[in-house]
């Protein structure tokens, strides 16, 4: 069954993860997506150096192990196509334009000076095919005394927006968070939905589109709530664990070391089966408990109540009781639950990539079609894997490619 973007045809100039992730989904659903990278591969790239001296595996990203990196490379770089080209040439940049004359999409996470110098922005791009989507990631935005600046998920995003701030504990010191959070859950998936709406438009005005979202930006909409408050003039509300603002939709730990939060958007409705659940039908209508303004403003003593409480049962037990009382209690799962949570394996979130060396899974595009279900049918490219294929659709011949190869603009091997 074919994928719902079969026959779209992609082009990814990305490197790291941002525009990569948006090129796999794309590549997931069915597009053809071909990989642009230089000869020696992009800055998270597949290919492994030997030293002569010391004979050590060396290479870009080498602090994990080899057969890691490269199963964090077909994450991000699934059912692709590899072409690699020294772009620095006329030679390179002519194959480019060659690609974009038919293709639907160009996407990129090179600096716009750098695309520039490459004669790969949009004005030159275009007028060779009018019809184009060119997507761009930035760091910062195209306007702005930072608009030249370089960044990372981290820097433009995590840290600029204020994620990093709001989610430390009061006097703590500012969170950290999983390297490319952002380019995955939020930059990423926001380039992809900016890509197929500009392939709406053009599909009803015929003509293509030049789109950006910057890292800065994208954190900055995830951000939106706490924000917006403060755009009203009125103060976001930051307390800790011990002293929150609602002691029911708070974290607790069990018995036996499990830590867990109850999602409680109405805690009213709750709050007599609560007491009931933990056998504290006192605290129902106890004068400095009974609203939940009265729990908020004695919250650290019914938090230190609480912590008690759950401390005499395990977390099992506690799912078992709360389930009594239609109240959800949410795990707060380690990364070893996740990759053995039933929920997560019954809906095929982790999916084999079919690579000839050994069994490999990947976490799956999470958007499901059931008609043309998305799918991973080929492993991430190695680098110019596929370079003599293209070319030669593309129309030259075994001597003008022996002689791109001759010419560096395309790797020997």
């Amino acid at each position: 069954m074919p994928g719902v973007l079969e026959g779209l045809k992609v082009i990814e100039m990305g490197q790291i993860e941002a525009v990569p992730i948006a090129a796999a989904w794309m590549a997931d659903w069915g597009a053809d997506v071909i990989k642009v990278e230089p000869p020696e591969g992009e800055s998270w790239g597949m290919r492994v150096k030997k030293s002569p001296a010391a004979g050590k595996v060396t290479g870009p990203r080498n602090f994990l192990p080899d057969d890691v990196r490269r199963s964090v490379y077909n994450m991000i770089n699934r059912n692709k196509k590899g072409l690699a080209l020294d772009l620095k040439t006329e030679q390179g940049r002519s194959i480019i334009y060659k690609l974009v004359k038919n293709a639907d999409v160009f996407l990129s996470n090179y600096r716009r000076d750098a695309l520039n110098n490459l004669k790969m922005d949009y004005k030159t791009l275009s007028q060779l095919n009018p019809r184009l989507i060119y997507a761009i990631l930035s760091a910062y935005g195209s306007a702005g005394p930072d608009k030249d600046m370089g960044g990372s998920d981290l820097s433009a995003g995590w840290f600029r927006s204020g994620w990093a701030d709001f989610v430390r504990e009061p006097g703590g010191f500012p969170s950290g968070q999983t390297f490319g959070f952002i380019d995955r859950g939020v930059a990423g998936p926001q380039l992809a939905a900016g890509i197929m709406a500009a392939l709406l438009h053009r599909e009803k005005t015929g003509k293509g589109q030049e789109l950006e979202v910057s890292l800065f930006h994208s954190s900055v909409w995830a951000m939106a709530l706490p924000l917006q408050i403060l755009l009203m003039g009125s103060q976001v509300p930051k307390r800790g664990r011990e002293n929150p603002q609602n002691p029911i939709n708070n974290m607790y730990r069990t018995g036996d070391n499990r830590c867990f939060q109850f999602p409680m958007a109405q805690p009213e409705h709750f709050w007599s089966d609560f007491c009931q659940a933990i056998d504290r039908p006192e605290l129902e209508n106890a004068p400095r408990f009974e609203s939940m303004d009265k729990r908020s403003q004695n919250s650290a003593e019914l938090t230190s109540i609480l912590d008690e409480a759950f401390a005499s049962r395990t977390m099992d037990e506690w799912s078992e009781q709360f389930k009594k009382y239609n109240i959800s209690l949410s795990r707060i799962q380690t990364l070893a639950d996740v990759v053995n949570d039933p929920q997560a394996l019954a809906n095929n979130f982790f999916v084999d990539v079919p690579y000839p060396e050994k069994k490999m899974k990947v976490v799956s595009t999470p958007v499901n079609f059931y008609q043309n279900m998305a799918s991973v049918r080929a492993p991430a490219p190695e680098v110019g894997e596929h370079n003599e294929e293209i070319l030669l659709n593309l129309g030259y011949g075994k001597a003008e490619i022996n002689e791109l190869k001759e010419n560096g603009v395309i790797p020997q091997e």
